[in-house]
């Protein structure tokens, strides 16, 4: 039996941040850091900024990930491309690719200039090549109709350039189950739930010490494409999109329109509203402005997307659903420039923008169970781990369905790669991979 590899890494590559964990010889796992300023950074935004820059009659175009990227889009002073959350193009057969700067970029390309970044700005030296290394991946992909083939091929071929043609795809919530079962004292069947930024995974394990090691069973797996960033949205389009004219109507010749809902389709993601610039959204927002019968709210959506003020207003966003996570209701307030919408939101209402996506969560807790065999009852433990784990609706959906006793939840989002990398010290880490 092969022994494992001296060192171990797991890389939870996910929507929103990624997390990059190393496992040696003590059986110990810890987060690869990233220094930022006077932070300390465990997690690494999935992001990513390209410009050019002119130097003794020569172009080159640059590229920087993580914070430092976002630190390159705030700073400007020139053309840039700004690109985060490109995990969730994966499994999309409608992205080809694009072009930066000239230069044909596909999806594997996003991903080798990203983990190349990553390691460049680690506080450790990453030698991934001479490592063990687990990837993690959804569930499911996210997107309407996600391809799961295409997505493990690019997997494969960008992890493949970067020296790791044998590298192990974990299933991210066995991850999670990994880490969670090491505290285990006793046989358990475990239902551990991921709340990711794109998608929210779902896996039944059956646990077992054996020999004083611990043995898994996979029972099932189920994921779908909804998660933080989608309830996310539900706020922006309930308390934002209105005020940048939603619903509102424009004079054209002798006829009251509707503005086209989708312009505020870019609200999505709070980086699109940059494309707008390119795609002719923006231009086609200022002739509307023209002829809008409420022209100030317009004038507000060009402002915000003239002044690029998404990141801010999502971080507004971001602020007030933690907020209703310990509160029955919370202030939005987003003020830049000469924008400014405020307002209170009831978690009641938040609920209800939400309720649908969490009853499509729920049917998907369902069939991870119904694909294991077993009843709630059957359950001896619920592991949750990421954000949205804590908004309460989605608590309720645990509690409505297991005892509270039986619920453990973990704040930390390091899990899933600490569980990735501990995975790697396991003799047989290939039976993990999904």
């Amino acid at each position: 039996m092969a022994e494992p590899a001296p060192l171990s890494i797991g890389i939870d590559f996910g929507t929103t941040n990624t997390v990059i964990a190393v496992a040696g010889d003590d059986g110990r796992a810890e987060a690869v850091t990233f220094r930022h300023g006077e932070a300390e950074l465990k997690g690494f935004v999935t992001a990513l900024c390209y410009w050019q820059e002119r130097a003794g009659g020569r172009v080159t175009t640059r590229v920087e990930g993580g914070p430092f990227a976002m630190d390159q889009l705030m700073a400007g002073g020139g053309p840039q491309r700004f690109i985060q959350s490109f995990k969730t193009f994966a499994a999309s057969a409608s992205f080809q690719e694009t072009r930066i700067f000239g230069r044909t970029t596909r999806f594997e390309d996003l991903v080798v200039d990203f983990i190349g970044t990553a390691s460049r700005r680690a506080g450790r030296p990453l030698d991934l090549s001479a490592a063990r290394v687990q990837i993690g991946r959804p569930v499911r992909f996210a997107g309407t109709h996600p391809d799961e083939a295409l997505a493990m091929t690019r997997y494969r071929a960008a992890f493949g350039r970067l020296g790791l043609p044998d590298a192990h795809y974990v299933y991210e919530p066995v991850g999670a189950a990994f880490f969670y079962a090491r505290a285990l004292d006793h046989d358990a069947t475990v239902l551990v739930a991921d709340f990711g930024g794109g998608t929210s995974d779902f896996s039944v394990m059956r646990f077992e010490r054996k020999d004083g090691r611990l043995a898994a069973t996979p029972l099932s797996h189920a994921g779908i494409g909804i998660a933080g960033d989608s309830f996310d949205y539900r706020i922006v389009d309930a308390m934002v999109s209105p005020a940048l004219g939603k619903g509102s109507s424009y004079r054209s010749l002798d006829k009251v329109l509707t503005v086209p809902n989708r312009y505020y389709a870019n609200l999505a993601r709070w980086h699109q509203l940059a494309m707008m610039k390119s795609n002719g959204d923006l231009a086609g927002l200022r002739d509307l402005e023209k002829v809008a019968l409420e022209p100030e709210a317009l004038r507000r959506f060009i402002d915000v997307v003239d002044y690029d003020l998404g990141l801010a207003l999502y971080r507004a966003v971001s602020e007030a659903k933690v907020a209703l996570s310990s509160a029955d209701e919370a202030q939005f307030r987003f003020v830049a420039d000469d924008v400014s919408i405020t307002g209170t939101i009831a978690r009641a209402d938040f609920e209800g923008w939400i309720a649908e996506d969490v009853a499509r969560i729920g049917a998907t807790v369902d069939e991870a169970l119904a694909r294991a065999g077993v009843s709630e009852k059957a359950i001896d433990r619920v592991f949750l781990t990421g954000g949205t784990s804590f908004v309460p609706a989605i608590r309720r959906l645990f509690t409505d369905r297991f005892d509270a006793e039986r619920l453990t939840q973990a704040d930390q989002f390091e899990s899933i790669a600490y569980g990735l990398a501990l995975i790697g010290r396991e003799p047989d880490a290939a039976r993990w991979a999904a």
